[in-house]
């Protein structure tokens, strides 16, 4: 019954990461340099529209899964191989200060920011200086989501590379 259930976990913790993973890279790699192109408004309208659609209970469950996963996860392979063990404790650990704690204290306020503005309320000047203090601190704290879910997930893979 507990080999069933570290299975279990260890799948769903390498498949919420993988996806987390592949989301904050293809949001790096090609939504926000894509919408970088537009115009401030049209920026800042497709941003707010992005971030108002992406809550919701399926992104929810995916993103924020991985957090108690992985730590079980860690915790049924504590008996494993040494670098099991430890592949998954860094993996559980990173993947809370990299997507849990950065998206909570630094994407989520510059969120939180640009959805309560009136965006069609501001003046070309106000929207390019809207842009200036949202675009590049949210893309600087994205690319460590991005760096710490791909190495997350990575650990996770060497992690069972060498599971017994």
């Amino acid at each position: 019954m507990e080999i069933k259930i570290r299975l279990i976990v260890l799948m769903l913790s390498i498949l919420f990461t993988g996806l987390s993973a592949g989301l904050c890279f293809t949001w790096s790699n090609a939504i926000t340099p894509g919408i970088g192109r537009l115009d401030d408004l049209g920026f800042l309208q497709a941003f707010q529209a992005m971030n108002r659609s992406i809550l919701n209970a399926s992104f929810l469950f995916v993103f924020l899964g991985p957090v108690p996963l992985l730590f079980a996860n860690a915790i049924l392979h504590r008996n494993a191989n040494p670098v099991t063990f430890k592949s998954f404790l860094i993996a559980a650990i990173l993947y809370v200060v990299g997507i849990g704690l950065i998206t909570v204290f630094k994407n989520v306020p510059l969120n939180e920011m640009l959805d309560k503005t009136v965006l069609e309320n501001l003046s070309a000047l106000e929207l390019n200086e809207l842009r200036a203090n949202f675009e590049q601190p949210w893309n600087r704290w994205h690319i460590q989501r991005t760096i710490t879910s791909f190495t997350a997930f990575a650990l996770l893979l060497v992690g069972l590379i060498y599971s017994k």
